[in-house]
């Protein structure tokens, strides 16, 4: 175990302690830095961290209940309010803790869920973020609710026992949860309408994915001419935007950007914003958008890979595109394989880099899009009927 402290050069309140937890031989070497960047993503202060290891999660405290007590006399010494784990807590493991330290304690999911809080400003996007909180919760009531005495009820003078208020609040969560869903499928409804216009249009769509923080919103700033809001900052937008996009001989396109990816993104979140996923599942191409400059950008791509395959959307042809070359010695190029495909290209979306480049196989790509959408048979529109 390695206990060091942050620097910071303002100090916030609540001050924030981190444990960045590794249970098996693989080593991701930006861990630590990813966690401080999330924890200030949530408007806490990292004063300090500790790096453990474990050969596999002590069952009461992750940690064990000698490094758990370690834990609490450091966060004395520091005068912390909370501590973050990056790592998915039980409810059990999570009570246990704040027992011992005697402060609130966030596990990586939650974490997660705060700063998507945070930062959904559309309707839609609030709606998602509220559905996964609250399926994240109704998982945890179980452990995590101490007043679980039985509600009065029956008739009589003292009356017979009533429902647990477990059960009340799992029911009063469930009401909830379902008019949720409900709104969020009229809004789908919406969305599918719109891009029903666009494949009418005849319009090769595009989606922008990857690693969040790669550089997504400014390549499409960069691509669209437009200004959606981007920062060097984890999950700096969660709303997805479609713009249409000229990539040269009277050609244009239809792009789409979306939520960024993340290492253990909560399930509950990928399963809320599937409506928002859409965009990513019905597109004709995908830009899969690469921190070239990261140490950790194989694993992030491998990250990316995975809640692709999750929303079925990882047979899309892909091009990979190796972004932030302006911090590494790379020359922008279009890379190809032996069968001369185009299969990455290298730019600097800040920098304007190489960009002409990545409008050329995106045009490239489009017209063999076109070309084996030529050979499939027309689908009827809803009104057509078809013959016996």
């Amino acid at each position: 175990m390695t206990v060091f402290q942050i620097d910071s050069a303002q100090e916030k309140s609540p001050r924030a302690y981190l444990v960045c937890v590794s249970t098996s031989r693989i080593t991701i070497p930006d861990a630590p830095e990813e966690l401080t960047e999330l924890v200030r993503s949530d408007a806490l202060e990292p004063v300090g961290m500790m790096l453990a290891k474990r050969d596999k999660p002590d069952p009461a405290t992750y940690l064990g209940s000698g490094k758990i007590q370690e834990l609490a006399d450091e966060l004395k010494r520091l005068n912390v309010g909370v501590v973050v784990f990056d790592v998915a807590l039980s409810a059990a493991q999570q009570r246990n803790i704040e027992r011992t330290v005697g402060v609130a304690v966030l596990d990586r999911t939650q974490l997660i869920l705060e700063i998507f809080q945070r930062r959904a400003k559309s309707r839609e996007g609030r709606l998602q973020v509220e559905l996964a909180r609250l399926e994240h919760l109704s998982t945890r009531l179980v452990r995590g609710w101490t007043h679980l005495e039985r509600q009065r009820g029956g008739l009589g003078k003292t009356g017979g026992p009533g429902e647990k208020q477990i059960e009340l609040d799992r029911r009063m969560i469930g009401v909830r949860v379902k008019q949720l869903k409900e709104q969020l499928k009229k809004l789908q409804k919406q969305r599918n309408t719109q891009r029903k216009g666009r494949s009418r249009s005849d319009i090769v769509s595009l989606s922008i994915v990857g690693y969040t923080n790669a550089g997504k919103s400014t390549l499409f700033n960069a691509l669209t001419k437009s200004d959606i809001y981007a920062a060097d900052q984890l999950f700096a937008t969660l709303d997805t935007t479609a713009r249409r996009c000229y990539v040269g001989d009277g050609e244009s396109v239809v792009l789409s950007d979306t939520v960024g990816f993340i290492r253990g993104l909560p399930h509950q979140l990928v399963e809320a914003f599937k409506s928002t996923l859409d965009e990513t599942v019905h597109a004709d191409i995908l830009l899969h958008v690469v921190d070239a400059s990261s140490p950790a950008k194989d694993d992030q791509i491998v990250e990316v890979n995975k809640v692709l395959e999750e929303i079925d959307a990882h047979e899309i042809p892909t091009i990979l595109v190796l972004n932030k070359i302006d911090q590494t010695d790379l020359e922008p190029e279009i890379l190809r394989n032996t069968n001369g495909e185009i299969e990455a290209v290298r730019i600097s979306a800040l920098k304007s880099i190489g960009l002409d480049l990545l409008r050329e196989a995106i045009l490239e790509r489009s017209r063999e899009i076109k070309e084996a959408n030529k050979s499939l048979p027309r689908e009827p529109e809803e009104w057509e009927m078809s013959e016996d």
